[in-house]
C-alpha cells in the first residue's frame, strides 16, 4: 500500500483530535473503519505511529517525525491546488478573473457583478493566502482579489496595481458552540475563553500570529488545533474548539458568532487590482458587504451600537 494524500490528513486527524473517536466524527467516518485504515498505513510503514492509550491516541518519535512532513506536504498541495485554478481561470479565458481570500460577501458580490454587468463572464479563484493574491494579480492572472490585511502585518503591494480600501478595520468575532457556557452572552470577554482549544487554519497567512499576539496581551496560553474551515466548523459544533471568525459568519443550529469585548481583534479589507477596472466592480463590492453586514443580526447589533454609516449606506 503506497500513502496518499487522503491517509497523511487521516494521520493529521488523529494526532489533533487526540483520539480515534474524535477523528472519525471530525472525517465523518465510523471508528471500526478508521482504526482500521490506521492499520493499513502503520502495517505499510512498519511502525506504529500512535500509542493507544486509555486517554487516547499520541504520536510515537517515528509518529512525529511523519507528521512533520506530513503537514507541510498537505500545504503544499493546498498551495498547488490553488495555483492549478489560476491557471485553469487564465487559460479559460475568462474576461473577469475574481481572487478572494473567502467570505460572504464574495458571492453576493460576483451575483451583484452579474447582474450589473451581464455579459461579463465571471471565475472566481480562492486561495486562503492574501499575498499570494496579491501575486497573482500583480502576474496577471487575476484581475481583481479582495483580501484581508492583519493588523500590525501589511501586504506588500507591487507597483502598477490600484488598491481600495473596503473596510478600514472589520473586527473578528468568535464562533463556538451553542451549548458553550459563554455563548448565552451578547459580547465575550477572552479570558472567558481561557480554557477553550482554538482551531487555527494554517494555510492563512499570519492567522495564527496575529491571534497568538492578541492571545499574549490577555496573558493566555490556550491549546491551538490545526484546521481547515470544514475541520474548524465540526471541531466547533461538537463543543471541541472555538474559533475567530469573520463577523458576517452566519450562525448555524449548532454554532452562535458573538463579538469579542473591546474588539481585540480586527483586519483591513482591501480590494487589489490591475489598473483600468469598472468603477462598477468596486461600487457592487460595497453594496455586497453592506447587504451582509446588514443580514448578520449580531454584525448589525455591532454596527448600531457604534452608529456605523455601513448601515445607512453612506
Amino acid at each position: 500500500m503506497e500513502l496518499e494524500v487522503r491517509h497523511l490528513r487521516i494521520l493529521c486527524a488523529v494526532a489533533d483530535m487526540g483520539s480515534m473517536h474524535k477523528a472519525a466524527r471530525l472525517l465523518g467516518v465510523t471508528q471500526p473503519s478508521l482504526s482500521s485504515q490506521m492499520r493499513r498505513i502503520e502495517r505499510s510503514l512498519g511502525a506504529e505511529l500512535f500509542y493507544r492509550v486509555p486517554t487516547g491516541c499520541h504520536p510515537t518519535p517515528l509518529g512525529r517525525s511523519v507528521l512533520g512532513r506530513a503537514r507541510p506536504l498537505l500545504m503544499q498541495m493546498s498551495e498547488l491546488v490553488a495555483e492549478t485554478r489560476a491557471a485553469a481561470v487564465q487559460s479559460a479565458g475568462a474576461r473577469f478573473r475574481v481572487g478572494s481570500t473567502g467570505s460572504r460577501v464574495t458571492t453576493r458580490w460576483l451575483r451583484r457583478i452579474k447582474q450589473r454587468l451581464p455579459d461579463t463572464e465571471t471565475a472566481l479563484v480562492v486561495d486562503k493566502s492574501p499575498s499570494a493574491l496579491v501575486r497573482m494579480v500583480a502576474s496577471g492572472h487575476l484581475d481583481v482579489a479582495l483580501v484581508h490585511e492583519l493588523e500590525g502585518m501589511p501586504l506588500s503591494i507591487p507597483q502598477g496595481l490600484s488598491h481600495r480600501v473596503v473596510v478600514e478595520r472589520e473586527p473578528q468575532f468568535v464562533s463556538l458552540s451553542r451549548d458553550h457556557p459563554a455563548a448565552a452572552q451578547s459580547v465575550i470577554d477572552l479570558h472567558d475563553l481561557a480554557a477553550d482549544r482554538w482551531v487555527v487554519d494554517p494555510m492563512a497567512d499570519g492567522e495564527w500570529a496575529a491571534l497568538r499576539q492578541v492571545l499574549d496581551t490577555a496573558g493566555l496560553r490556550p491549546a491551538v488545533v490545526p484546521g481547515d474551515p470544514a475541520t474548524a466548523a465540526s471541531l466547533i459544533a461538537i463543543g471541541e474548539a472555538i474559533a475567530s471568525c469573520q463577523p458576517t459568519t452566519s450562525a448555524t443550529d449548532h454554532i452562535v458568532v458573538r463579538p469579542l469585548r473591546g474588539d481585540p481583534l480586527g483586519v483591513r479589507l482591501l480590494l487589489i487590482a490591475q489598473p483600468g477596472v469598472q468603477e462598477e466592480v468596486y461600487s457592487e463590492l460595497d453594496e455586497a458587504y453592506r447587504e451582509c453586514a446588514i443580514e448578520s443580526v449580531t454584525y448589525r447589533g455591532w454596527l448600531s451600537e457604534r452608529r456605523s454609516p455601513l448601515l445607512s449606506g453612506d
